[in-house]
């Protein structure tokens, strides 16, 4: 006798506990082979405290059974509450988002009656690492980082997928005509990497005409990879345009751990009347099903739901008159899908998988890169100063010159005001100092810093932030002042 596979689920918030009803009723109808342990997670959780959503006895259930089912949840308004997806996923390593955005037409209307594009998004840096600060009283900061190894699982995850789903192409998006060290690592990776994959094609575009692309011609993409803010907006764009948000599912895969969700929030306004659609629940549980290994179950739950958009049994959200033949709410949706086990759609693509994809580790996912020389060149010192113009502002900051360091520039929000800055660009009361060494390309030592901050110090100025400037193989590893 074959052994369930434990699974944690949750049953959130909102629309949530009715859709997760209908999704394991249908699984489990399909005999998915599967042990079930619930734990809660959301709105209750936060609100006894626990600022992260979800209760500690939870994460022993994810540790033991490494696959988690979630269904949407509610973060309450204000301050102070983390966002349970993202902590999972930086927690659990979940650093692959995989999102299908498929178009069901002429069952489900769509522009784009031909789009099957997937989403990969990296999941765990990027802006949503959530470092932020209010560093003046009109300047907050979030910084955005992007790493190499990070780089480089999400890229190799991209074209191993493309490779086991039989897909042709893996398109870039990223904008490194602004953002040169950031989103330039992830092209530079994305084009190190594909050379490995001579079999699937690959190109590159910048993310805002892609994504007007993407908008217009969804046609034109397979599958795209991109950094984590770029696709958390991107596949809602995608799933929405392929036919609906409420019809996408998603996958967060790791090393360890996986967990599958909806895309769509909780919708507390539609909670309890019966009427939310579970297909994007239903379809990250078909995801689910494939990635511990059960692929029959996967087909035979996949091509039932296929039938019965094709049969016109729709939910309020996708009902169209003339199109559509009954509109169902989520109990009844999920009693038609189960009806279907064993019937394949008749116009819609049948789907049938075979096997889970192979997982890609980290462990083999790194290019090596020989040892850089990393040299100590300056200093940004950031400042708050609301006292006078640039010019006021660079005479005074020269009087702290001194131990091997000499002001070279200042710059307010990116643009060089000093010296010989514009009289037209608007400043705040942020302002970057760059101190380097006069000798061009020395140099300097930690000390150096150290005695120059002091200086700051003593001449009044309230300094908030510092940032090394380094090189890397002579190579400079900061960003120029816009007009420098």
């Amino acid at each position: 006798m074959t052994q369930n596979t434990p699974i944690t689920v949750a049953r959130g918030d909102g629309i949530g506990p009715e859709i997760m009803d209908a999704t394991l009723h249908i699984i489990q109808a399909a005999g998915a082979r599967i042990e079930i342990e619930e734990v809660e997670v959301g709105e209750k959780v936060y609100l006894r405290g626990i600022n992260a959503g979800i209760e500690p006895g939870a994460w022993e259930s994810l540790r033991r059974t490494k696959v988690f089912l979630k269904a949407p949840i509610t973060t309450p308004q204000g301050g102070g509450y983390k966002s349970l997806n993202v902590t999972t996923r930086t927690s659990f390593g979940l650093y692959a988002n995989v999102r299908p955005c498929v178009a069901y037409y002429p069952f489900v209307e769509t522009k784009h009656p031909k789009m099957d594009v997937v989403i990969i998004r990296e999941n765990e840096e990027d802006l949503y690492t959530g470092i932020e600060y209010r560093q003046t009283h009109d300047m907050m900061e979030s910084l955005k980082l992007i790493s190499r190894s990070g780089s480089e699982k999400i890229v190799r995850y991209a074209f191993e997928y493309a490779r086991s789903h039989n897909r042709k192409k893996v398109t870039c998006f990223m904008k490194d005509n602004i953002m040169k060290l950031t989103d330039g690592l992830f092209h530079r990776v994305f084009n190190e990497i594909a050379i490995e994959y001579p079999d699937i094609a690959n190109e590159t575009w910048i993310v805002d005409i892609g994504s007007a692309k993407l908008a217009d011609t969804p046609e034109a993409f397979d599958m795209i990879v991109l950094p984590n803010l770029y696709g958390d907006i991107l596949s809602d764009v995608a799933a929405q345009i392929a036919g609906s948000v409420g019809l996408a599912g998603s996958a967060n895969i790791g090393d360890n751990c996986a967990m599958f969700e909806a895309i769509h929030g909780s919708a507390p306004r539609r909670a309890g009347q019966n009427v939310a659609n579970p297909s994007g629940l239903l379809l990250g549980a078909v995801m689910m099903l494939v990635h511990i290994d059960q692929p029959d179950i996967a087909t035979l739950v996949h091509n039932a739901w296929l039938r019965t958009l094709e049969d016109g049994i729709h939910t309020y959200d996708i009902f169209t008159e003339g199109i559509s033949k009954q509109k169902v709410g989520t109990k009844e949706f999920a009693d038609a899908v189960v009806a279907r086990l064993g019937q394949q759609p008749e116009q819609l693509k049948a789907v049938s998988y075979t096997s889970a994809p192979a997982h890609i580790s980290h462990e083999h996912a790194t290019i090596t890169q020989k040892p850089e020389q990393k040299e100590l060149m300056g200093v940004d010192v950031f400042l708050e100063w609301h006292d006078g113009t640039p010019d006021q502002l660079g005479q005074a900051m020269q009087q702290t010159n001194g131990d091997g360091l000499e002001l070279m520039m200042i710059t307010n929000r990116g643009a060089k005001v000093w010296p010989g800055g514009m009289p037209e660009t608007f400043c705040t009361d942020h302002w970057r100092c760059r101190f380097m060494s006069p000798t061009k390309g020395s140099p300097i030592e930690h000390a150096q810093i150290i005695a120059l901050l002091k200086h700051i110090a003593d001449q009044g100025f309230d300094f908030i932030k510092t940032e090394n400037l380094y090189n890397f193989d002579g190579k400079i590893g900061y960003s120029l002042g816009q007009g420098e």
